[in-house]
């Protein structure tokens, strides 16, 4: 995802070499080239369309709130960054300086990102336990922090994913 149109210098450089990377793997692994607008409106309308979307830093960053709110927000969103020699998993949302210490943080994202560092570190058991412990806390519907409609507290939700593992 580019704005090449518009920013030729930096995205039009991101472009160029995405287009010299997918060269070497033709064949092998489809390449689209989208500007960042239609792509956000395309992740809207069919996200599932997409399997990997590579982009700058500032275009991933917006793409990536915008998907969040496609899975019910910032606190239900993880995220990878994947490298040949490491990689970090984090919650999308960061921080969230803003609420700390309020008791009124989803934990969610920050527990689905380590269930992706669990299956990229082979771990898939454990993976799969927390993951259904997530599933199963969220479709019973009784246990929400406030940005998924409800008043729990992160301590309290915490709690039902503990009970949920056991």
């Amino acid at each position: 995802m580019h704005k090449a149109n518009i920013l030729k210098l930096l995205t039009g450089l991101f472009l160029e070499e995405g287009r010299k990377v997918a060269e070497e793997y033709k064949g092998r692994i489809a390449f689209n080239e989208r500007i960042v607008d239609a792509c956000a409106m395309q992740l809207v309308i069919n996200p599932w369309q997409f399997d990997v979307v590579v982009t700058t830093n500032l275009f991933g960053d917006i793409l990536s709130d915008l998907t969040a709110g496609l899975v019910g927000g910032l606190g239900m969103a993880p995220g990878a960054n994947i490298g040949e020699k490491a990689a970090v998993f984090e919650a999308v949302h960061g921080s969230a300086p803003d609420i700390a210490g309020k008791g009124i943080a989803n934990p969610l994202a920050l527990l689905l990102a380590a269930v992706m560092m669990l299956r990229h570190v082979g771990h898939d058991k454990q993976a799969d336990r927390i993951d259904a412990a997530i599933k199963k806390v969220i479709t019973d519907g009784g246990v929400r922090t406030k940005d998924l409609g409800g008043n729990t507290t992160s301590k309290e939700l915490t709690a039902a994913l503990k009970q949920a593992l056991s």
